[in-house]
């Protein structure tokens, strides 16, 4: 359920910090790490609410807590009287519902159902545990304690560990509405990234000169090696540091007209929840027989994110072999960079969309959690995701 949300008036700001408490959140969720909670204190002083400043950082896949405490005069109300509830923030001003808590009646809304529940660990704890962490749970989340015609409100970040990856389809360069883009990003297992990832994958080190959609509608590029046919060498509309001379930058277009103009997509993917490898056949294959390789492996061609998650996250070993993926492009991963080898700095290299009728490569496979490994044969070496790089049998029989 998504609503409309009016700014709140100048009443309902609240006063200074009064003191610091010391927040464990539990050791599963936040590694047992301490944070500093900054206690505000409302002009009544009936309600207060307490949140982590900063952000909470979890995985896909993982089980995080996003902190929140509340204090008021317990003498003149009831526990039990308190609502709690937890929204998203989707827009400046619109809320998407994630869970509500009214004494012993609890609900969690849309996606958050069978995920959401509260950490309950004693009288004012209003925090939220979440389960099995989605791609789409990254963002800013509200949680809101009312007692009667009294509330407060605090705020807190859910950031993902993952990678971003520039993605254009075959049909070209600047190819992609806004709503196009996100459907490129979700077709090859991501989401459009944010402006806070992809500042944070340029300080990485991503070096791209054209221009991608991002979540918030603004359209950007991370320069690392500043250049002149690469947005010239800094100045107006870097985000680097020192303007971007010396140190590249984040080229900003600012927000474009997301359904008329068209560029390329920033995507942003996390922790894979089973695991991709590579086959290579005694013969390379077309595109067309890609999927039956995977398919006689128990597994599906791998999408381009998967691809840059087994290699960002789970350091997908030494070989430099191309491969085909779902898409229809082709890359490899490089972990260790050679100069004879796409370069001196590892990455995801790309060869673009070949023709899919050439006999050219092998394959990129993925397979999900608990689907069955059939016994290695007919095929080359291929990558067990985690593992490294690992021989399968040659079965001329198979």
């Amino acid at each position: 359920m998504v609503c409309a949300r009016a700014a709140l008036g100048p009443g309902a700001l609240w006063a200074a910090a009064c003191g610091v408490l010391l927040l464990t959140a539990p050791a599963g969720a936040q590694r047992g790490r301490k944070k500093v909670v900054h206690v505000l204190e409302g002009e009544s002083g009936s309600v207060v609410v307490q949140t982590a400043p900063g952000q909470v950082v979890s995985h896909r896949g993982g089980t995080i807590v996003l902190p929140c405490r509340y204090h008021y005069e317990a003498a003149a109300h009831d526990h039990d009287g308190v609502r709690l509830k937890w929204t998203k923030v989707v827009d400046p001003l619109a809320f998407a519902d994630v869970f509500v808590a009214l004494g012993p009646q609890h609900r969690a809304f849309g996606s958050y159902r069978g995920r959401a529940e509260l950490q309950g660990d004693g009288p004012g704890d209003a925090s939220l545990v979440l389960r099995n962490v989605t791609l789409q749970d990254y963002g800013r989340y509200e949680c809101e304690v009312t007692n009667e015609l009294e509330d407060d409100t605090g705020m807190v970040k859910l950031d993902l560990e993952g990678v971003v990856f520039p993605y254009h389809p075959r049909g070209g360069r600047y190819k992609l509405t806004f709503t196009e883009a996100q459907r490129a990003c979700a077709e090859q297992d991501g989401i459009l990234a944010s402006a806070e990832q992809l500042h944070a994958a340029w300080r990485d080190g991503l070096d791209w000169c054209n221009a991608g959609w991002l979540r918030d509608g603004s359209v950007q590029y991370p320069v690392s090696q500043p250049r002149e046919p690469c947005g010239g060498l800094g100045g107006a509309g870097s985000a680097g540091t020192g303007g971007g001379t010396a140190s590249g930058g984040v080229r900003n277009y600012g927000y474009r007209h997301n359904a008329e103009e068209r560029y390329d997509a920033f995507c942003f993917t996390s922790n894979l929840p089973g695991r991709v490898f590579f086959l290579k056949p005694l013969r390379p294959v077309p595109f067309s027989g890609a999927a039956r390789a995977c398919a006689a492996r128990g597994a599906a061609v791998a999408k381009v994110g998967q691809l840059f998650a087994a290699w960002k996250l789970q350091a997908a070993g030494p070989l430099h072999t191309a491969g085909w993926l779902a898409d229809g492009s082709a890359r490899y991963p490089i972990v260790n960079p050679r100069a004879r080898c796409g370069g001196r700095r590892p990455g995801v290299r790309s060869l673009g969309f070949p023709d899919a009728t050439r006999r050219l490569f092998g394959v990129y496979c993925y397979r999900a959690p608990g689907a069955p490994d059939p016994a290695p044969g007919g095929w080359g070496w291929g990558w067990a995701g985690g593992g490294g790089w690992a021989g399968g049998a040659r079965d001329p029989a198979a």
